[in-house]
């Protein structure tokens, strides 16, 4: 099995920092995994459907260990390039901004 595709959709909430959708050999697509931010830092949560009985139940999940480790791996990669990417942008935003000699609200007190 290899994951052919991760695509992150980044959320601003407090515990929930992105929707992911992986691609398994270019023929299966698993969405709705998230990465959450936890006491203990960011973890991959599959995806789940409550049940009746108010609890979660995964619908899809690696059936063992390096699996596991293999697709948060690629996970957490293309999260960090998505988080760097979203801040290259806002700096290249920034700049232009400046080129442009953008006076910001508090410069007319």
């Amino acid at each position: 099995m290899k994951i052919t595709e991760v695509k992150i959709f980044p959320i601003n909430e407090e515990r929930l920092k992105a929707y992911v959708s992986i691609t398994i050999d270019d023929s299966f697509v698993v969405r709705d995994l998230k990465i959450i931010q936890g006491p203990n830092g960011l973890f991959v949560a599959m995806p789940s459907k409550k049940r009746k009985d108010g609890q979660f139940r995964d619908v899809a999940h690696p059936l063992n260990q390096d699996t596991r480790d293999e697709i948060e791996d690629l996970i957490f990669d293309a999260f960090e390039k998505e988080v760097k990417a979203m801040g290259d942008s806002l700096t290249s935003m920034r700049r232009s901004r400046e080129s442009e000699n953008y006076e910001s609200p508090e410069q007319h007190d």
